[in-house]
């Protein structure tokens, strides 16, 4: 039986921030468009943080069943993969923090709007077949196209529609660059894991591109994102305060650049995810003192 630390592993917890940025800067934009509702960002968060621990888990369960783990893995602590854990346990884990998802969302439908229950599920389904499935998207070159969707625009103009019944074009451009460093964060997984990947035939974009070109990518999608601040700052010049985490991302895309492999991406991963965190808290912070 898995000990309790094993399971926190498995939750991958350097993933979280990809989680909680979106919904920080929703909540920024939501309170520069209306009156801040504490309760209703409480469970915005829940539901963010409940989708990105239940999708590491549903992934631990789906790599494990079809062997992808078997392959020279790298990365994270696997439950299934170590056979510390059964894969029916690990999959009631990952339905179980879905369903903690789906509760929350309920209610901030009930008191919003009923199709975003619609989203919702939209949220839930794209989470168990990122690997979960007869064809998982993130076997074939589209994980990082749903992170953009669900871990930026979804999710920073799902949390500001919830706070303030719209969403303004400022929403829209912070929603692009959090999409962005959330993909730099799968992008720098990948790469971590590209050679395991490739050999049990998950063709992720970095499988796809090959190293070179996913390391060129990975720096242009953080450029972009500190890009988007920069466009906004034209309205909203408190916002340019965000481009004080750009020296936090400096470092990982040097490393990256200069051919960083295995577990030296590891420390790639937490400084892509400490970017991104530390971008969305400077751009709520801006998007409150210019309001």
């Amino acid at each position: 039986m898995a000990e309790p630390a094993q399971w926190l592993s498995a939750a991958r917890p350097r993933t979280l921030p990809a989680a909680v940025a979106p919904v920080v800067v929703g909540c920024g934009a939501g309170a520069a468009l209306a009156p801040f509702s504490w309760w209703k960002a409480v469970l915005a968060l829940i539901v963010a943080l409940a989708l990105q621990v239940g999708v590491n888990y549903a992934n631990d369960y789906s790599d494990g069943v079809r062997g992808t783990d078997d392959h020279r893995r790298i990365g994270p602590f696997r439950l299934v993969g170590s056979g510390a854990a059964t894969p029916a346990a690990v999959r009631a884990a990952a339905f179980g923090c879905f369903a903690v998802a789906a509760v929350a969302g309920l209610v901030l439908a009930i008191a919003t709007v009923w199709w975003l229950v619609l989203v919702g599920a939209a949220c839930i389904l794209a989470a168990w077949f990122y690997t979960g499935g007869p064809r998982p998207y993130g076997y074939a070159g589209f994980g990082e196209l749903f992170v953009f969707v669900f871990f930026g625009l979804v999710a920073v103009l799902g949390t500001t529609y919830v706070l303030a019944g719209r969403v303004s074009l400022t929403s829209i451009a912070l929603a692009i660059g959090t999409g962005l460093l959330a993909c730099a964060l799968l992008v720098a997984n990948n790469l971590r894991d590209i050679d395991s990947d490739a050999e049990s035939g998950k063709r992720t974009l970095a499988v796809l591109l090959g190293g070179p070109l996913t390391r060129r990518v990975y720096a242009l999608m953080v450029a972009a994102a500190f890009l988007a601040v920069i466009v906004v700052g034209f309205r909203h010049p408190w916002c340019l305060i965000a481009l004080a985490a750009g020296p936090l991302a400096v470092v990982p895309a040097r490393q990256v650049l200069r051919g960083a492999k295995g577990r030296d991406l590891i420390a790639v991963l937490g400084a892509t995810g400490l970017t991104e965190f530390c971008y969305a808290i400077l751009l709520a912070v801006g998007l409150l003192l210019d309001r």
